[in-house]
Parts: C-alpha cells; structure tokens; sequence
C-alpha cells in the first residue's frame, strides 16, 4: 500500500452489527473516534435552525419544549422513507461539516482517526474517507441484539433496517470486511487487527 500521513476511516453497519461495540474497541486501543450519531443528535436538540427546518415538516409535536421529542420523530421518519430523506437533508451536511472540523482537529495530534456513522453508504459520502470498515451480522443476530440494547420492537427493527441499503450491496462497497457473529472478545480481536494494518501503512 502506497504511504500516506493521514488515514480518516468510517466505521459503519447496519442496525445491531455491532459497529458501536466495535468503535468502542478502537477507542480503548488509543485513537480519536468521532460519532456521528452523537453529533446529529447535539444539531437536532440545540441548532435554531434545524430546530425550526424540523417543525416546519414535521410540526411542533417533534419538540416538547426544549427537548426533542425522540419517539415522534422516529416513529414519523423511520415508517416514511420519503421523511426519513427529508430529516437527514436538514441534518447531514451539518453533520458532514462538523466531522470534517473535529476530524482534522484530531489530525493535529494523530494519524490516523475514525468516523462511526451509519449511513455512509446511503448517503454517498464514501468518498470523504480514504478506508470504509464494514461491520457485519446475520440478520436474526441484529434483531436479537436491538431488542436486548434499544428495547425496539420486531415491527420498529424490520423499519429502520428497511430503510438501510442491504448488507450484501455495502460489502461490494467497503474496503474492510468484519463479520460480527461471535463473541465481543473476537470482535476486539479484529479490531486490533484493524489497527495493525491501518498503522502498516503508516
């Protein structure tokens, strides 16, 4: 592999492949981890902007005061495709924009830094990263693993993994390929070796 100074790598997955899980390995491991959920969550609850685009589509019921009323907001955009579009076209680009800032701000002491985001496939933005890590699960293992973590229902997983591209099309896609149907330990393990061939070309 050619050499290169600095490595922006996204960490991605569909719902309940583990990528968070994952992610957290990395961190443990010493490297700066932006999250991409975290930060559209820190737009949605305190951006002015946003907050008025998002009542404008989706009316005042997504806020209760001046807390984002999570329950409507998922149940209105994950069962609606053509919403779930409109949601992330107000909050990705300011998404993009804040990771590219924090990515480089972390760039001034590291080499190498990682992006978890869900969507990168779906949002054609693959092309910001120079590696895309790919972590992967059969689907009954996710279904499992949302139900014990985020107490989603069969109905709310089959929804939201609808609206992600399906896992074979992200893997013709992605530069690194982790399946994630065993234990956190090999999990971790992988991860390591992530980091191992990610420093080799250092």
């Amino acid at each position: 592999m050619a050499k290169q100074k600095k490595i922006l790598v996204a960490i991605t997955g569909n719902i309940g492949s583990g990528k968070s899980t994952f992610t957290k390995f990395i961190s443990e491991l010493g490297y700066p981890v932006i999250l991409a959920d975290d930060i559209s969550k820190e737009i949605l609850a305190n951006d002015s902007d946003v907050r008025s685009e998002v009542i404008k589509n989706f009316g005042a019921q997504s806020f209760q005061g001046k807390k984002v009323n999570k329950k409507f907001l998922a149940d209105t955009v994950f069962s609606d495709p053509k919403k779930l579009k409109i949601i992330n076209s107000i909050l990705h680009p300011r998404v993009r924009k804040r990771i590219e800032y924090l990515s480089e701000e972390s760039f001034k002491s590291k080499d190498i830094v990682f992006v978890e985001a869900a969507l990168i496939f779906e949002s054609k933005i693959e092309k910001m990263y120079n590696y895309v890590v790919l972590i992967t699960a059969e689907k009954d293992l996710r279904m499992k693993r949302v139900a014990k973590a985020k107490k989603l229902s069969r109905e709310e997983f089959v929804k939201r993994d609808k609206n992600q591209l399906d896992e074979d099309k992200k893997k013709k896609k992605a530069d690194f390929i982790f399946s994630n149907n065993g234990s956190k330990n090999d999990l971790k393990q992988k991860a390591v070796l992530l980091i191992n061939l990610l420093e080799a070309t250092l």
